[in-house]
């Protein structure tokens, strides 16, 4: 067990340690199989983001420095932040007294509030942090119950804002554009157009669509299951596309996925907004509680296995920034500097761990792996494999039978994964040939597991111990 240890805190040193090196790799951009993303050297890329929307309009830049070291401690790769924020973020200044558009101007931003903006999307680069940086939450072009901003973009001020924006950070390697701010297009409105034009804007005022990576944010129900792809998918702007969960317990988020996953043409496809942890589930917690660890690892795993790139993390607690004397929204239980260490935060280090330690890029979602793939999402079993590897997911450690044959070499070495510890059991060595039949070493509510099966020649191994530890 003290092996263990000491291995579990050398791999969190390595993710830390990787995680603040500048970005000499290059920006990213998608892959050459329109599936991932990657550095401009092709080094692949794992989305591993969090959820800030109001990190730039709540916190110091002191906060924000200890904000984004926390993430990029954990492993995280991407922060989810939102420049004109939800939380009436043109009104209520920011946390150093500016407001971000003089009166409410989109054609007229505030130096001093862009200026503390560049400060933080710097900070997060020095620590290795990709910047989802949203230009506007979606109040901001909808006039709704949700949020407080008025409406301020138009078909006539749209392209004027994206344009600035875009040149202001066209420099900066760590940014990623996410248009939307969770809304849904009004039919029969003007909203495509402006979000059209504000994309065009970025791209102009960044150096071209070549320079930028772009996508959408949309609302859970996204009019059927397509997400941002239900109106952008062929637009020339949007490289990759987001869905939302909605954050109730037993959305089926792993088929959305898929389906987005299979669109013509080839797109990368996560889910940018799953259920928060400590979030009311489905905003009822009086009947339904509240989300806990399993909830949110639980859809990390089964969209990455239905053939999402990466996937973002979110706390209900942290996403608001919740502090003394700020005002909760639907019941936050904590500040958000107690938050960043809730047990699905620091999981989300070993999803990251098991991505990474096998290659990605050829990485496809399949269930014809398995026999037992039509359960619903509180006994979910989803598959996938890379050409000389295979990860099964089953989500309340059910057992299942493995259809083999369908990655490379004569001989499978097999380990159960624990998503709870990060911790890798070594089972045994199959032939990878015909049907075997596992069953996960612990079995119910929160008791998931994954299986790795590995073309036995590769010798991948866990964490620098080859067999990892072995099952009793």
């Amino acid at each position: 067990m003290k092996s263990w240890i000491l291995v579990t805190v050398m791999l969190l040193s390595s993710l830390v340690s990787s995680a603040q090196k500048p970005f000499s790799k290059g920006r990213l951009k998608v892959s050459d199989n329109q599936r991932y993303l990657v550095h401009r050297d092709g080094t692949p890329f794992f989305w591993l983001g969090d959820t800030a929307w109001e990190l730039f309009h709540r916190l110091t830049k002191q906060e924000a420095d200890v904000y984004l070291k926390h993430r990029a401690s954990q492993g995280f790769t991407v922060v989810q932040a939102v420049a004109l924020a939800e939380l009436d973020g043109l009104n209520e200044p920011n946390a150093h007294g500016a407001r971000p558009l003089h009166n409410n101007n989109p054609t007229t931003p505030n130096e001093a509030y862009f200026q503390h903006m560049d400060f933080v999307i710097d900070k997060a680069a020095e620590y290795g942090i990709v910047i989802a940086l949203l230009p506007t939450w979606g109040d901001k072009v909808f006039k709704d119950k949700w949020g407080k901003g008025p409406e301020v973009f138009t078909t006539s001020n749209a392209a004027n804002y994206g344009e600035w924006i875009g040149k202001r950070y066209k420099d900066r390697e760590n940014i990623v554009w996410v248009l939307g701010g969770d809304r849904t297009p009004r039919k029969d409105s003007e909203d495509l157009t402006v979000w059209r034009l504000m994309a065009e804007g970025i791209a102009k005022g960044a150096g071209g669509n070549k320079e930028v990576l772009m996508t959408f944010h949309p609302q859970p129900n996204g009019l059927e299951m397509g997400g941002s792809s239900h109106w952008f998918h062929n637009d020339p702007w949007l490289d990759f596309n987001m869905l939302q969960n909605g954050h109730c317990r037993d959305e089926i988020t792993y088929d959305k996925i898929s389906f987005v996953y299979n669109r013509k043409p080839a797109r990368p496809v996560l889910d940018a907004e799953p259920i928060y942890e400590d979030h009311p589930v489905c905003f009822n917690a009086a009947d339904l509680g509240t989300s806990n660890a399993y909830d949110v690892r639980k859809f990390a795993y089964l969209d990455l296995f239905a053939g999402a790139f990466g996937h973002t993390y979110g706390c209900h607690d942290v996403w608001q920034m919740y502090g003394e004397g700020r005002a909760p929204v639907n019941g936050p239980h904590m500040s958000w500097k107690n938050a960043l260490d809730l047990p699905g935060a620091k999981q989300m280090t070993f999803v990251r761990r098991l991505m990474e330690s096998r290659p990605m890029l050829d990485r496809v979602p399949d269930q014809s792996l398995i026999e037992e793939n039509n359960n619903g999402p509180s006994d979910r079993i989803q598959a996938t494999r890379g050409k000389d590897y295979v990860f099964i997911y089953s989500s309340a450690g059910r057992s299942f039978t493995v259809n083999t044959g369908k990655i490379t070499g004569k001989e499978l070495t097999a380990y159960w994964y624990d998503p709870r510890k990060g911790e890798a059991i070594t089972i045994g060595n199959f032939p990878n040939a015909g049907k075997h039949l596992f069953k996960p070493p612990t079995s119910g509510y929160g008791k998931d597991w994954v299986l790795v099966l590995d073309d036995a020649k590769m010798g991948y191994g866990f964490g620098g111990v080859k067999d990892g530890r072995k099952l009793n």
